[in-house]
């Protein structure tokens, strides 16, 4: 059954490719959530201004990839213990987040941060939020599959951001 999953995990750029693969993910787009200004652009995001944060919906098919593989794939392109934004990017519109679409979504969320907490994996608690799904504003054309129409400068991003090192040295099996 097609379903909805959205996260933010800083910037949008870099939470498109890891989920793109996976069969039955049939789309993940880049947007702005959270915030209570309709249709922002990504000027007015980053201003700090709105609420939003960079995020990605990714529509599924629950009976080909589970939520909760989404959510492990989502812990893994983070740094879940970071409050303030994520790598260099800084800011509100930079904070993680699991923006849930239904009861069963927000349990088992709260389940996966639980064991993510008692896991010990990281000393410092783990700082991404769990909330209500809001308005989905899809972000300019420009910023839609950007590690396809531009994978020189989304990979020199991504190094140069620390995530790549990051997910490096604390996620790898």
């Amino acid at each position: 059954m097609k379903q909805y999953a959205t996260f933010a995990g800083g910037c949008f750029w870099c939470m498109v490719k890891p989920f793109d693969k996976y069969d039955g993910v049939h789309s993940v787009v880049s947007g702005y959530t959270g915030g209570d200004v309709p249709n922002p652009s990504y000027e007015l995001v980053c201003s700090e201004t709105t609420g939003h944060r960079e995020a990605v919906q990714i529509e599924f098919d629950d009976e080909v990839i589970s939520y909760q593989e989404l959510l492990n794939i989502f812990w893994r392109q983070i740094d879940p213990t970071d409050s303030g934004g994520q790598f260099f990017d800084r800011g509100e519109s930079y904070q993680t987040a699991i923006f849930y679409h239904s009861a069963e979504q927000q349990k088992e969320a709260e389940q996966s941060k639980l064991e993510l907490e008692k896991s010990g994996k990281f000393t410092k608690s783990i700082a991404t939020e769990i909330l209500p799904a809001k308005p989905f504003y899809l972000a300019e054309e420009g910023h839609q599959d950007y590690y396809k129409k531009n994978p020189g400068h989304y990979n020199r991003y991504s190094a140069g951001s620390g995530r790549e090192r990051f997910k490096s040295e604390n996620w790898s099996e």
